[in-house]
This record gives structure tokens, sequence and C-alpha cells, in this order.
């Protein structure tokens, strides 16, 4: 029916064209004009009815051609409704043959897992069943079966490789064992050696301490001319207690070097190195601008135990105290004789002063 209407529609589209062209030549022979003009135009007339004529025929034969195509249509759209409505009724046949097909082949599993366990059992399935009582039922046996199931899981999983893990483990244990028992042995050597080091340490610092206190009672008075001072221990434990200077310059009580102005805090820092190096007399010794808080009657004190002790310890001292600079042996400054120029200059005093003697001499 298709194919029909598709030669109907060509069909028209040709009358159409010839139509048209007719149209065009009837209008030509008009132009033309003349006697034979009449039956040329009465001809095309009458080959234009015959067209027409033709043209409604086929039109009607395209109506009656869409008419059969539409209920050929409604047909088809009927036939197709009834195969989707056969296609799913089939595919739910499917569905069903497949979940029986699997719950088969999962019944046929079973039973071949069950004949097997019974074979390693050494039972057999006629064996099995003549020994079962007449009165035992599915319900029964099943109910047994989950009573010793949930028995076996209390139990827990049986591991088969126990013997050779408790053997492994034992090897294990006993090696951990000896490295527990060597740890030990090295711990206690070791704690002893602490302790000892510890004995040792608490009395050689004990020893330096009081060397050091005794040194200190010694030589603050000296720079003082009077008072005393001493180290005490904040703590029993001399290993972790920290050492506070306790100071008392004459007229003042008794105090922490906190309490002391800056010269007196000077002055005490002097004599407690003055100490330490009594205690471990170092090469040389550095000291830059100890004596600037200091007054007149400390620098004379200062500068006679720096002479005193200088006959063990060599001095370095940075100073701008006319009075310290008398004690030292050798000076070294910087001059500037020209503005903007800097020269050092050092000068043995010894060899100065003999060559005064001699220039005074002479």
């Amino acid at each position: 029916m298709r194919a029909r209407l598709e030669a109907v529609r060509q069909a028209l589209e040709r009358l159409d064209a010839q139509r048209q062209q007719l149209r065009l030549r009837a209008g030509r022979l008009d132009q033309e004009g003349g006697g034979d003009a009449d039956g040329a135009l009465a001809a095309a007339e009458d080959d234009l009815a015959r067209h027409l004529d033709g043209q409604l025929e086929l039109e009607n034969e395209l109506a009656r051609a869409r008419q059969a195509l539409e209920a050929h249509e409604a047909e088809l759209t009927a036939q197709e409704q009834l195969r989707a409505g056969c296609e799913r009724r089939a595919e739910g046949q499917r569905r069903t043959i497949e979940d029986r097909r699997i719950a088969s082949s999962e019944t046929r599993v079973r039973q071949q897992n069950l004949t097997e366990q019974l074979r390693e059992l050494d039972a057999e399935p006629e064996t099995v069943l003549g020994g079962l009582r007449p009165e035992a039922s599915e319900s029964a046996c099943l109910e047994r079966l989950a009573q010793v199931e949930r028995r076996l899981q209390r139990l827990g999983p049986i591991n088969l490789a126990a013997i050779e893990e408790c053997a492994q483990v034992t090897e294990r244990k006993s090696y951990l064992d000896a490295q527990n028992d060597d740890l030990t042995t090295a711990l206690a050597a070791l704690e002893n050696a602490i302790r000892q080091i510890d004995r040792e340490t608490r009395a050689r610092f004990q020893d330096t301490f009081e060397r050091v206190n005794g040194g200190l009672g010694e030589l603050f008075p000296r720079l003082f001319g009077g008072g005393q001072a001493q180290l005490v221990l904040s703590d029993e434990n001399v290993l972790e207690a920290g050492v506070t200077v306790m100071a008392k310059p004459p007229g003042k009580r008794v105090g922490s070097i906190g309490l002391l102005s800056g010269g007196e805090k000077a002055l005490t820092a002097i004599a407690l190195v003055f100490a330490i190096f009594q205690l471990n007399p170092a090469p040389f010794c550095l000291l830059d601008e100890v004596d600037a808080p200091l007054d007149e009657a400390n620098v004379g004190r200062f500068g006679a135990l720096v002479q005193e002790l200088s006959e063990q310890v060599q001095f370095i001292f940075v100073t701008h105290n006319k009075a310290t600079m008398e004690i030292a042996r050798h000076l070294a400054g910087v001059t500037m004789q020209e503005p903007g120029v800097s020269r050092l200059v050092a000068v043995d005093v010894e060899a100065a002063a003999r060559l005064v003697e001699a220039s005074y001499g002479a």
C-alpha cells in the first residue's frame, strides 16, 4: 500500500507538471493569435480536460489508498501491541524457567556434596535411610543439626596446624626469653654503672663545690675589704640542685646576689670566677670592662688580686681605668695622632720604665 501510494504521488506530480506545461503553451498560443490558434487552444483545452479527469481519478485512487493504508496501520498497531504482550509473557516464562534451572542446578550440586560427604564418612544414602527411626522427620533432623552447628560454633574453628604453630611459638618464646634475660642483665649492669657514676659525680661535685665555696669565702673579703660570701645548694640532691650565691658586703645583710648593686655584683662575680680559676687554672683569662662599675677603692683591691693571680694565670683585660692600667705589664691601644687616622700602639711597661731610668741616669 505504501508503494502504491508513492506511485500515485509520483503520477500526480507528473500530471501537475504537464498541466503547467499546457498552461504555458496556451499562453504562448494566445500571444501568437491567428486562425489556427483557436483550434490549437481548443485541442489544448481538451487535452487539459482529459488530464484533469485523470488527475481526479488518481486523487480518488489516492484517497482510497490512504484509507486502506490507515486501516492497515491500525491493524498493524493492534498486532504490535499483541506481540508486545506476548513478549512480556514470554519473558516472564523465560525468567521462571531460568530460576527453576538455577534452583535445579543448586539442588544437584547440593546433592553431589551430600553424597561426597556421606562417602567420606563411609556411609551410603540407602544405609543412612535404613538406619533412621520411623518417627524421624525432616524438621527434627534439621533442629538437631542446628544444635550441633551451634555447639561447633561455640567450640570455634579447628586449627589443624596448631601443633606446628605451638612449636614455632615455643621456639619464639625461648628466643624472646633469652633476649629478655640479656636485656635484664644489661639493664642491671647499666643501672649499676649509673649508680656508680652518680656516686662518683656526687663526690666530685661535692668536693669541687666545697673547694670553690672555700675560695669564694677567701677572695670575697679581699675584694670587698670585709664581709663574707658562700655558695648554697637549693636542693639536697646535689646532681639536680641549683647553686645560689649568698653575699654579705661590709655593713649589709646577707642576701642573694640579685639584691646587690652593679659594682657589688661585679666584684662578687669576679670573686667566684677567680675561685674557679684557683681550682682549675686556665692558660689565660680575658676580662672585658670588669672594673667599669667599680669605684677607686674597689679598683685598687681588684688590681692587687689580679697582680697576685697573674703569677699563675695570664690576664688580658680591656679597660679605660688608669688604676687598672697601672698594674699591666704590656699595654695595647688605639691612638689618633691625626684626625681620621687610627694607629695601634703597644707598650712594654717594664721596658719603658727601664728606658726612662736609663735616660734620667744619663
